[in-house]
């Protein structure tokens, strides 16, 4: 909506290019990171634009290193397609000065190699001021409104990678 309580059409404007990782611990649970731009519980997995003549696989692991400061991972999946989400039209009209409807994210899931000590969130351009790992359930209870949808078909494709129960206490 604008101020003038009119709905504003999005449809017109194209998806952003974008690359986002289910970065999974050793235990199979998932990285997620609260915004540091959000004042409301805005959780979400990590993820960011492709640059121009740079591939998917070349921004995914520029964009682990810029937002959790390091890219200690490996590729244990692809998406075998493109995954699409339209933000909402207040957002939209405000992030990436209103040319994109949402993002055309490409989905990879990770193993993460390193120890939680190589995580840093105090990047030269912070994104997020908290993080842990979760199961997969819950990453999509927590994540942002709009994003769960998307969470939950790229955990039904990367599935057979991730934890989904608690994991037995030994006797």
């Amino acid at each position: 909506m604008t101020g003038n309580s009119h709905p504003v059409d999005l449809s017109h404007l194209p998806y952003r290019p974008c690359v986002a990782v289910m970065l999974l611990n050793q235990a199979g649970q998932v990285f997620v990171a609260q915004r540091i731009d959000q004042t409301a519980e805005a959780w979400q997995m990590p993820q960011g634009g492709i640059d121009a003549g740079e591939t998917p696989r070349q921004a995914l692991f520029r964009e682990l290193e810029e937002e959790i400061g390091t890219c200690n991972a490996e590729i244990l999946a692809e998406s075998a397609g493109w995954y699409d989400y339209d933000l909402p039209a207040e957002i939209a009209a405000r992030v990436w000065q209103g040319r994109y409807r949402g993002q055309r994210q490409k989905w990879f899931a990770m193993r993460f190699l390193g120890t939680d000590s190589e995580i840093r969130l105090d990047t030269p351009h912070p994104e997020f001021r908290e993080w842990c790992w979760l199961d997969i359930a819950e990453a999509i209870d927590r994540g942002v409104s709009f994003k769960r949808d998307i969470y939950a078909r790229v955990a039904q494709e990367f599935q057979h990678l991730v934890r989904t129960e608690p994991e037995p206490t030994a006797i």
